[in-house]
């Protein structure tokens, strides 16, 4: 029994009926990928493996005090899971930490590309997909001249990257020409992709339905039976209707994103999770000519492009702030003046439509991965800002630790004591 329907739950019950599984999915909402999957960055983003907490972190979070439109914005709360996660956020800050973090990320985020390639020409779904990479742009010299040793980096992870030069990123995506500004240069990672996760969740959850899975929508998860050590009983929920039940299984699988840790605290878990809440806006082209084929990543601005359709979706920031969702039109603006100024012309800023979503982040970016203290509780959870990367990935490797099987993939995944 998977518990949650994002692109973590489905990709999850996909693999373990590919392992031989029979399988249940049981979901709050009326259908999968409705919370934060649902309108995502859109990048599957190999050549991105460092993690948010690395050592330049703890000085560059100092200079954005204050600024409503940081890339990550600390907003105080008396919650003391809060200060906790920021104590170990720091803590995997360390030069030898963030490291470990990276390459461990590299390695299942590499694994993970394959397992989606595999998966795609298996089914066939489509997702607007683009296959063009993804070109990371540098506005200022000094960012720029860090490109070759980030290059280098990549290379030792055993990922595909080249520096190009301002000319050189405005021939990989001519539609920057209009607003390339500032532009120094980029970093371009052929072997990235792109994708809306929302489509391709709700279209890999129909196979996992014809494939004989039972469904139970609109479920409010109240609380996991038995457990503490001994093997867990069952999940007691209230439908739609508001009747409660005990839904049961041989083995639960968490998949709840930011809600996860809440669910198995009285277990005697403690998931090192914290919601991180993600902003983006999604437009239809007005001019596709205009609008960006390649996907993008601004990493002055820690903002990321990708065009799905005759869509763009552009996302950006992180915000500490508990689990409030709400839009502020002070996070939405500078997202929207960063495309207008960027492809203006491109969009129909008229039918804009804002988005916010919590994204499930430990301190050390590393999601949480295999058997919980109950025998037969496991986890797939805590992706951050990394969940469509690692979605494959990581839901094939809990598979084969399912099995009894070693996951063939250098991760810390969480083994049988």
């Amino acid at each position: 029994m998977v518990l949650g329907a994002g692109l973590s739950g489905v990709t999850t019950a996909w693999y373990l009926q590919q392992a031989g599984f029979g399988v249940s999915i049981v979901d709050r909402q009326p259908g999968p990928a409705l919370e934060t999957s649902f309108a995502n960055g859109g990048q599957i983003s190999i050549s991105h493996p460092e993690p948010w907490a690395n050592p330049g972190a703890p000085l560059q979070v100092l200079r954005w005090l204050g600024r409503d439109d940081a890339p990550l914005k600390f907003r105080p709360t008396t919650d003391p899971a809060q200060w906790w996660w920021g104590a170990r956020f720091l803590l995997e800050c360390l030069p030898t930490r963030a490291h470990r973090n990276t390459a461990a990320i590299a390695a299942l985020a590499r694994w993970s590309s394959a397992r989606l390639h595999e998966l795609r020409a298996r089914t066939g779904l489509q997702y607007d997909q683009l296959e063009r990479g993804i070109l990371h742009l540098f506005h200022s010299p000094h960012e720029f001249a860090q490109a070759p040793a980030r290059a280098r980096q990549l290379e030792l992870l055993g990922i595909e990257a080249r520096v190009c030069s301002r000319t050189e990123c405005l021939a990989i995506e001519p539609a920057l020409t209009a607003g390339a500004g500032t532009l120094a240069g980029g970093l371009f990672a052929p072997g990235d992709e792109s994708g809306d996760a929302f489509r391709f969740t709700r279209e890999l959850a129909a196979r996992v339905r014809e494939n004989g899975a039972d469904l139970h929508w609109e479920c409010d998860i109240r609380r996991l039976t038995g457990g503490s050590g001994t093997r867990l009983e069952g999940v007691e929920v209230c439908d739609a209707e508001g009747r409660q039940r005990t839904l049961r299984a041989d083995a639960y699988v968490i998949c709840l994103g930011s809600y996860g840790p809440r669910l198995v605290a009285p277990l005697g878990e403690r998931l090192p999770i914290y919601p991180v809440k993600g902003y983006s806006i999604t437009a239809p082209l007005l001019d596709a000519a205009r609008a960006p084929s390649v996907s993008l990543t601004d990493e002055s601005r820690r903002i990321v492009c990708s065009r799905l359709g005759d869509r763009l979706r552009v996302a950006g920031t992180a915000e500490l702030n508990g689990f409030d969702t709400r839009i502020r039109n002070e996070r939405i603006r500078p997202i929207l003046e960063w495309v207008k100024s960027r492809f203006p012309g491109a969009i129909d800023e008229h039918q804009v439509e804002p988005w916010a979503g919590l994204r499930p982040a430990t301190p050390g970016n590393l999601p949480v991965i295999g058997r919980g203290r109950a025998p037969n509780l496991w986890f797939n959870t805590g992706h951050g800002t990394l969940g469509w990367t690692l979605a494959c990935g990581s839901a094939a490797a809990l598979a084969e630790l399912m099995r009894g099987r070693p996951a063939p993939v250098s991760f810390p995944f969480r083994l049988p004591r």
